[in-house]
């Protein structure tokens, strides 16, 4: 029973997530072996010693990876049924003055969005006639339009396409509203924050960034299987699954060939929210469609002054626009 309640537990945690703490665990553990302290002392950790570990490594690290370090040692004694408890407001003082502490090092840059200008200067130095080309031009598009996580589309290495978990042709279907507007709409099995799936989607665009032209594209080029991989690629006589190294090594190599400066992969749902946003969708339907589960995707925005521009005029724009859509045509 215990065994079963470990392995059903351990599902709590996305395997990302697992591999952080993990990691987190490691260095927990390091710093109690400095200190000489006994593993009977370890677990259940006491208030002090959490308290001790956290202004240990404080100001070596980052204050969102001491964080998570600590969420980690949590993790392990949920998993082993025991007790974990602290002096809350003890420890989120100490976890603030972490992150105040942390190293100029430590500290990212704020991740450069992707922009319709740059996947349009990508796409002109993709060969699209290429297996693996077409499949990163139509993954581009897609989890940009879609407003959709990397991680989502593609896979962590060649070996573990599951198609109970990954997202496949099959997965993919077209919907109509009642005014007739069509979407693509794709059925993603298994999410970092669902279980159960999500659903994410996007419509035809008007210009070389259209993800409907590039996903064709990829099927003429590919024809990936129906319960296969949906950015399968041809490789020698079989597929391959499009892994998450390969199609951000593929964009990095792509953007120094077109003389850009290479960008993060979380860049492109930053850059899919802007976008939307400067098209004056309304902040709460951006955030909704990117799935964004706190406001914490603003940190990320650029041209604040563009998106707010509509919300600003004395007339308002969106307030006019919102008139004529839902008011009924006079008599």
């Amino acid at each position: 029973d215990l065994e079963r309640i470990e392995d059903v537990i351990t599902h709590a945690w996305a395997e990302s997530t697992r591999e952080l703490y993990g990691s987190g665990l490691l260095v927990f553990h390091i710093f109690c072996d400095n200190k000489s302290i006994p593993k009977d002392q370890r677990a259940p950790a006491s208030s002090l010693l959490a308290s001790s570990f956290v202004s240990t490594i404080a100001g070596a690290y980052a204050g969102r990876t001491i964080s998570n370090y600590l969420y980690g040692v949590r993790a392990w004694h949920i998993l082993h049924g025991l007790e974990w408890s602290l002096n809350v407001p003890e420890m989120e003082a100490l976890l603030k003055a972490a992150s105040t502490l942390a190293p100029t090092s430590s500290k990212r840059k704020k991740r450069q969005p992707y922009t319709i200008t740059l996947i349009s200067s990508l796409r002109d130095h993709l060969a699209l006639d290429n297996p693996l080309d077409a499949a990163v031009y139509a993954c581009l598009t897609t989890t940009f339009y879609a407003a959709a996580r990397v991680g989502e589309f593609t896979v962590c290495r060649l070996d573990v396409f599951d198609p109970a978990i990954h997202v496949k042709p099959s997965d993919k279907r077209q919907e109509q509203d009642r005014n007739g507007l069509t979407t693509t709409t794709f059925h993603l099995p298994r999410t970092k924050s669902s279980l159960d799936g999500e659903d994410v989607y996007w419509a035809r665009q008007d210009g070389p960034t259209d993800p409907e032209a590039a996903w064709i594209q990829h099927q003429e080029v590919n024809q990936p299987l129906a319960d296969g991989h949906f950015f399968a690629y041809r490789f020698k006589d079989g597929y391959r699954p499009l892994t998450k190294a390969k199609f951000l090594e593929r964009l990095r190599t792509v953007a120094r060939e077109a003389g850009l400066e290479p960008l993060q992969g979380h860049g492109i749902r930053i850059g899919s929210t802007l976008e939307y946003l400067l098209c004056g969708l309304p902040f709460d339907v951006v955030k909704a469609k990117g799935r964004w589960a706190s406001d914490v995707f603003t940190l990320y925005l650029r041209k604040h002054a563009q998106i707010m521009a509509p919300y600003m005029q004395s007339t308002s724009l969106l307030h006019e626009a919102f008139v004529r859509y839902t008011m009924p045509p006079v008599r």
